[in-house]
């Protein structure tokens, strides 16, 4: 004999279908929310970055935009650096580089060393604001002594290049070693080339095998090129995980050598 339940589903009214439950946070990220609400500015910044992108959480760039703000009108520089990132890429707002550039600007007054990267990249290449190359090298100068493993790389190539400052390809390969030991991937590849160049293979594998895993398309391409052109004298190992990656990339970025 069917039981109530039955004849409940069989006749009740079909329900609305509802919002699937969200997972739960892993514990670490939620305690970094509830450190966020609690007015903690670091997790603020963090709680936001993790609204911007996240496998953990639907990504809610508005959401994020308000803790930047809420961090950043306490004054946290971190938090006017990514008040400056959303204005730079149009997250959760228009995009805006001259707001962008006055975002990092004020990040890099309150002591924040990507604020003042960000600043010297729109600074160099003129994004928003009128192109400086003598500012951005102050800027990338600062913030390399400071510590900075990006502004480094940037620092030893104005030195290569003998940009807005005397040529030095000595200093340049002390401060390309440093961006890479800071674990840069574009210091990383510049010092091995610079190793290559100076004789120093097994060197310079080691560093492209650290630069390999965060890598973006364009030094990927010049590591599959440097590679290359090594031969036996490389690694086929890092050379195949190279090849790896290489496939990932969308086709018009690819070398005509690699198969989509």
């Amino acid at each position: 004999m069917s039981g109530p339940g039955i004849w409940q589903q069989l006749f009740s009214r079909p329900q609305k279908n509802k919002k699937p439950v969200p997972a739960p946070l892993p514990e670490q990220i939620d305690a970094i929310r509830q450190r966020a609400e609690r007015g903690h500015h670091l997790d603020q910044v963090l709680w936001g970055k993790v609204l911007l992108n996240s496998a953990y959480i639907q990504p809610d760039h508005s959401k994020a935009l308000v803790w930047f703000t809420i961090a950043a009108n306490a004054g946290y520089g971190p938090a006017y650096n990514m008040l400056g990132r959303c204005r730079h890429f149009g997250w959760g707002c228009e995009e805006d580089l001259q707001q962008a550039a006055r975002h990092y600007e004020t990040a890099a007054s309150l002591g924040d060393e990507w604020g003042r990267y960000n600043l010297g990249i729109l600074t160099m290449r003129g994004l928003g604001i009128p192109r400086d190359m003598k500012k951005a090298l102050g800027l990338f100068t600062t913030a390399a002594h400071n510590g900075h493993a990006k502004s480094m790389n940037l620092l030893a190539r104005f030195l290569e290049e003998g940009w807005e400052t005397p040529q030095d390809k000595e200093a340049a390969l002390v401060w390309y070693r440093k961006s890479a030991e800071g674990g840069d991937y574009r210091g990383c590849h510049n010092y091995a080339t610079a190793l290559v160049d100076a004789g120093h293979v097994d060197d310079a594998l080691h560093w492209w095998r650290q630069a390999l895993p965060d890598a973006t398309s364009d030094i990927l391409l010049a590591m599959d090129r440097a590679l290359t052109s090594l031969g036996e004298a490389g690694d086929p190992t890092l050379y195949t995980a190279l090849q790896e990656r290489l496939q990932t990339l969308p086709p018009h970025t690819q070398p005509a050598s690699i198969t989509p």
